[in-house]
């Protein structure tokens, strides 16, 4: 035990009479007694150098004598402390029991209920055309499709040859726009990768450079490299401005104003067109 309870009033009334080193070594003694859980050496001299009082082996002596009983063959016990041993053990138990019963309800109810599913699924199944329903569906089947693995995108990338930092860096971006680093994305930035010549590495590391979520490989014939924005307000409202004062052809579109085309022959210069 590393715990026992300590009667103050009870302890004070059974040992006013003990001089200063007796009080010592009967709170000593009761110490290796609860620790070990076990009757003390018959040897006083045993006794005295295991509580590190070797000067009061007499002390000792007459404190054994007085608090515990010795039983030849066994050792001096205190039957109040064997008592306290005794109730500790039952506590402890007890409360192994409750936890063991607990944890068996628990694991009943989780079985109960993955029956109850397979039951379920089993009654939603029709007949086939011999009349004959399709109930081989096992419960190990509906727990093992709950634990189906995430997809490891960082894993993924470094096995198909690309670093792990650009890789990290990739997955950070991708994060950022919000879209998701999904084996399917992956597979179609690869496929992009080699329309243009172009490891999926280098792609990837291209991505991070321009800060690309994505990844096409017409965009590396363009002469921005950029991919395909969207309008912001201030393309709005300069595309307006050039409807109103007929600074563009009629029938021009806001994505061509931007590009700087014209479904007529021009040419756009700092965002005004002029007839070539």
């Amino acid at each position: 035990m590393n715990y026992y309870s300590f009667h103050i009033g009870d302890y004070a009334s059974h040992t006013r009479h003990l001089t200063l080193f007796e009080d010592l070594a009967y709170r000593r003694l009761l110490d290796l007694y609860y620790l070990h859980e076990r009757p003390l050496n018959e040897c006083s001299t045993t006794v005295a150098r295991l509580i590190n009082m070797r000067e009061n082996e007499s002390e000792i002596a007459m404190i054994l004598r007085e608090f515990f009983e010795l039983i030849p063959g066994v050792g001096y016990v205190n039957r109040r402390a064997d008592a306290e041993i005794a109730r500790f053990h039952g506590k402890v138990e007890s409360a192994s029991r409750a936890g063991k019963a607990s944890a068996e309800r628990r694991g009943n109810k989780r079985s109960t209920d993955v029956q109850r599913m397979f039951n379920d699924r089993s009654t939603d199944v029709q007949p086939t055309n011999n009349q004959e329903p399709i109930t081989n569906i096992s419960i190990t089947d509906v727990i093992d499709k709950r634990r189906v693995p995430r997809f490891d995108a960082v894993r993924h990338l470094t096995e198909q040859g690309v670093d792990e930092q650009i890789a990290r860096d990739w997955l950070t971006l991708r994060k950022t726009k919000k879209a998701a680093a999904t084996e399917t994305a992956i597979k179609g930035v690869h496929r992009e990768a080699c329309k243009a010549n172009l490891t999926l590495q280098e792609a990837l590391a291209i991505c991070c450079q321009r800060g690309w979520a994505g990844f096409k490989a017409e965009w590396m014939n363009q002469q921005t490299a950029q991919p395909p924005r969207h309008p912001t307000r201030d393309d709005e409202r300069a595309y307006a401005n050039a409807r109103l004062t007929g600074r563009i052809p009629v029938g021009t579109t806001i994505e061509q104003f931007m590009a700087g085309k014209t479904q007529a022959q021009g040419n756009l210069i700092e965002g005004d067109f002029h007839v070539a």
